[in-house]
């Protein structure tokens, strides 16, 4: 049931022809990842997690048009792209389901701020994808005594640390034999752990959790450190000096961290200006590497503060 419904959402904001190439393939829309839209390019998805061109028909490879894309837009904004400014300028919108839609085009510019994005030339749909319990693995190596230790999730691109992290956040929230549920604050600066659409998170994040959708990181953390006083904050992607500086002030502040970071491994991640600091430090408890050399959210390895190695592979 769930399946067809996330079928149907994205099938909805489609332009006729794309949809009927992928009705086409018979494509199962659980493996399904994203869909890119390139103006006189090839028609592209990433399905179970590689690459496939689709065809217009027999062999002859599907160039995208711009009414394509147009069309695409139009139904993806409900036909009112100027009320979706606030979100264009960030670069995507996010449609029913969680689902993101990623724009580019060309940039009108307010001083030296994206005020909109117009002649949208590339289209990417990244499709949400829910797992319920894939943290189970985790969770006991990531808490103490029926609490959450400082976490820093250490993963390349499409390795599911989104997922997991999601997941995290789920099973803090509601409690369970490894954790006592407890009020989780989730900064989702890209509306990629909650799926935010008209506010409502479309992702299930247990019943203690407060989101603030689309703000930035580091203003994030301190918003609902004031306002809503998270036991565990949890936020994906750190990376600026000001977001490392809210990360430490956070802890300082009592609450428990899970974030994550781009990196391939413990090595690269300590390289990484700000982050690197914090691992010095030992500011975090535990690291978990992800991978996908047999499959996405594979967990390399889980690592303590002091860098000795608590579960591989």
């Amino acid at each position: 049931m769930k399946e067809n419904r996330k079928k149907k959402q994205i099938l909805n904001i489609l332009a006729e022809n794309i949809r009927e190439c992928l009705l086409k393939e018979d494509l199962d829309f659980a493996e399904l990842q994203e869909i890119r839209l390139r103006i006189g390019k090839p028609l592209i998805v990433v399905y179970r997690n590689r690459e496939k061109v689709l065809p217009a028909g027999g062999t002859e490879k599907y160039a995208v048009t711009r009414e394509d894309v147009r069309e695409t837009m139009d139904y993806v904004s409900h036909y009112s792209l100027y009320a979706y400014e606030e979100e264009l300028r960030q670069g995507f919108l996010t449609i029913e389901g969680g689902h993101r839609v990623g724009v580019m085009g060309k940039a009108l510019l307010e001083g030296a701020r994206v005020k909109n994005i117009q002649y949208i030339s590339s289209v990417n749909i990244r499709m949400a994808h829910e797992k319920i319990g894939c943290a189970d693995r985790v969770l006991k190596y990531i808490t103490k005594n029926r609490e959450v230790c400082h976490t820093l999730i250490i993963s390349p691109p499409r390795c599911g640390k989104t997922t997991l992290i999601r997941d995290i956040v789920r099973q803090v929230s509601d409690g369970n034999d490894f954790v006592k549920g407890c009020t989780v604050g989730v900064v989702d600066e890209r509306s990629e752990i909650g799926g935010c659409y008209q506010g409502v998170a479309q992702n299930h994040l247990g019943m203690r959790t407060d989101i603030l959708d689309c703000c930035p990181k580091a203003q994030g953390m301190l918003m609902l450190i004031r306002s809503m006083s998270p036991q565990v904050l949890a936020i994906d992607e750190i990376g600026t000096c000001e977001e490392v500086h809210a990360v430490e002030y956070a802890m300082q502040c009592g609450c428990r961290l899970v974030a994550s970071v781009h990196a391939l491994d413990m090595e690269e991640a300590g390289e990484k200006p700000g982050v690197g600091d914090l691992i010095r430090k030992h500011r975090f408890e535990r690291y978990v590497v992800l991978g996908n050399s047999r499959h996405p959210g594979e967990i390399v390895h889980v690592y303590d503060g002091r860098g000795n190695i608590l579960c591989s592979g």
